[in-house]
């Protein structure tokens, strides 16, 4: 049984020993002989993930600001959702373009100096005065490492590095009652297992003012958002930086971000 265990923990070893890659590498299929898939990938057998996914679920919900831990168990649990999610993005054409191109959105892929130059209102503009006042950077992104399959890789990194800026499209902050709102409306949208857990259980270690103004209005106004608008993975954001953050939000059908005295 130890000898069992240790060999199930040794992907969890490699994963602590290594540093994050450059972000501005496009996630593409590796063949070097060595069994790995695209740059990180640590291969695991399914009792691994199970370990992986268990672990990372209790540190997650003890502490949500463990965003490695939130990765983790993202990877471990979410492989049907993501084919479901790929498909979904083949099928569309911006979607489509997204996954044959394999954008990366990093602190070295924006051109910040573009962005600080767009007037005021657009989406670009707002994207980075997000990152500025919560002082946030893409770089901190885990890379994706416990996915077995490149494709399905690159859609679950997509969707990490994209979530600031679904932040910004939300008017959300990063505290933990903004956090909750987001990925109520990512639930909705993705239906990630990961998502659905940090929504239900992430309210836990609210006050009960917090909690009643998040139930009674910001839940009820993300789920309805997350319904109505088509899956934000489909958006080539880098695309949008010009057109204004209204416009945006009409276009994609998400109504304007209710006021919070916590947010």
């Amino acid at each position: 049984m130890a000898t069992l265990l240790r060999g199930a923990l040794r992907p969890l070893r490699a994963f602590q020993g290594r540093g994050q890659p450059a972000a501005d590498v496009p996630l593409r299929a590796t063949s070097h002989g060595t069994g790995l898939l695209y740059p990180e990938h640590i291969p695991t057998s399914l009792l691994q993930k199970a370990l992986l996914a268990a672990g990372s679920a209790v540190m997650a919900l003890y502490d949500p600001y463990r965003h490695d831990m939130v990765a983790v168990l993202g990877e471990t649990t979410g492989r049907r959702t993501l084919k479901f999610l790929r498909d979904q993005m083949k099928r569309d054409p911006e979607g489509a373009q997204i996954l044959q191109e394999r954008p990366r959105i990093s602190m070295s892929t924006l051109d910040l100096e573009k962005l600080r130059s767009l007037p005021e209102g657009s989406f670009g503009c707002e994207y980075l005065r997000f990152l500025d006042v919560n002082r946030v950077s893409p770089d901190t992104r885990a890379p994706t490492r416990f996915v077995d399959d490149e494709e399905l890789a690159y859609v679950i990194q997509r969707y990490r590095e994209v979530h600031d800026m679904v932040h910004t499209l939300l008017g959300m902050p990063t505290n933990i009652p903004g956090e909750i709102v987001v990925k109520w409306f990512e639930a909705v949208q993705t239906g990630l297992p990961m998502c659905v857990l940090s929504a239900l259980f992430g309210p836990i270690r609210l006050s009960a003012q917090s909690l009643q103004v998040l139930v009674s209005e910001l839940i009820p106004w993300a789920v309805r958002n997350g319904r109505r608008a088509p899956c934000l993975l489909h958006l080539y954001y880098e695309r949008r930086w010009e057109q204004p953050l209204r416009a945006l939000r009409q276009e994609l059908g998400i109504t304007a971000p209710l006021p919070g005295p916590f947010l």
